[in-house]
C-alpha cells in the first residue's frame, strides 16, 4: 500500500512516520503486575495504583489505534510451566533472598507467578483485547530475548514500534532499547506507561528515551495527528473524486 505520513508532536520534536509501518506494542499490563490480588501486590506489598494507571489511557487510546489500522501487540511475561526456561539467576527477580514467593510460585489463589496462561500472566480484565490483536509471551525484562517478536515484526514490515505499558524502567525500558538496537524507531506513549518504581526512575526512563532511544510522546497527540491525517486523505480522495468527474 502507499505510503500513510503521519507527523505527531513528542516531548522533544515533530516526528514524521508511515502508518503503515507503525505498530503498538503493550507490555506486561497483567494481573500480577496491575491487580491488588497480583504477585507484586499480595507477596512484595508493592502499591499497583502506578501500574494501573495506564488502563484508562490505554483503553481509549487503543480503539483508536485499531480504527486506523494501527495493529496492537500484547507482550506479556509468561514462562514456561515446567520452568526449563528460567534461568537461576531469573529467579531473584523481586525476590533476593529467595524466602519470598516468587517466579513459578502459586499465589493464595492458586495462580502461578509469571506463567503461561496462569491468571497471573493474564491481562488486566479493564483491557479488552480484540481477536485479531497480536500476543507474544517473554521470558526476561526484554521481549526480544528467545522469542519470535522480532521476527513477527520484520514479517509484518513493521519499523515504528509505540510502546506502552509497566513498568516503564523495567521491562518497556529493555524492550525499547533492543529495539533501538535492533534498528527499530521508537515512540514511548508517555500516558500510557508507568512503573511502580521510585519516582527517579521514570524520570530517568523518559529522559533516556528521549534523549537516547527515541521519543516520548502522549498517546492523545498521537490519535489526534492520525484523524488529522486521514482527514486528509479524505479530503484528497474527494478532490480527486471531482476533478475525475
Amino acid at each position: 500500500p502507499p505510503p500513510r505520513a503521519v507527523t505527531a508532536q513528542t516531548e522533544t520534536k515533530r516526528v514524521t512516520f508511515d502508518v503503515n509501518k507503525a505498530i503498538v506494542i503493550v507490555v506486561d499490563m497483567q494481573n500480577d503486575f496491575c491487580h491488588k490480588d497480583g504477585w507484586l501486590a499480595s507477596c512484595i506489598g508493592m502499591d499497583v495504583e502506578p501500574t494501573r494507571r495506564p488502563i484508562q489511557p490505554l483503553a481509549r487510546a487503543l480503539p483508536e489505534f485499531r480504527a486506523a489500522g494501527v495493529p496492537v501487540l500484547w507482550l506479556n511475561w509468561g514462562h514456561r510451566r515446567d520452568m526449563h526456561n528460567v534461568s537461576g539467576g531469573l529467579r531473584h527477580v523481586y525476590n533476593p533472598t529467595g524466602g519470598g514467593i516468587g517466579i513459578g510460585d502459586k499465589l493464595r489463589g492458586g495462580s502461578r507467578v509469571l506463567i503461561q496462561g496462569s491468571w497471573g500472566s493474564s491481562i488486566v480484565d479493564e483491557l479488552k483485547p480484540e481477536s485479531f490483536d497480536i500476543h507474544v509471551d517473554k521470558y526476561r525484562m526484554s521481549g526480544f530475548w528467545d522469542t519470535p517478536l522480532d521476527s513477527i515484526l520484520r514479517n509484518m514490515g513493521k519499523t515504528t514500534l509505540l510502546f506502552a505499558g509497566v513498568n516503564a524502567d523495567q521491562c518497556v525500558m529493555a524492550t525499547l532499547q533492543d529495539a533501538h538496537f535492533h534498528g527499530y524507531d521508537c515512540i514511548l506513549l508517555r500516558d500510557c506507561t508507568n512503573t511502580s518504581s521510585p519516582s527517579y526512575c521514570l524520570e530517568a526512563t523518559l529522559y533516556n528515551v528521549s534523549q537516547c532511544f527515541g521519543f516520548v510522546a502522549e498517546s492523545t497527540d498521537v490519535v489526534g495527528a492520525l484523524a488529522v491525517a486521514e482527514a486528509g486523505m479524505v479530503i484528497k480522495r474527494q478532490k480527486t473524486d471531482q476533478s475525475g468527474a
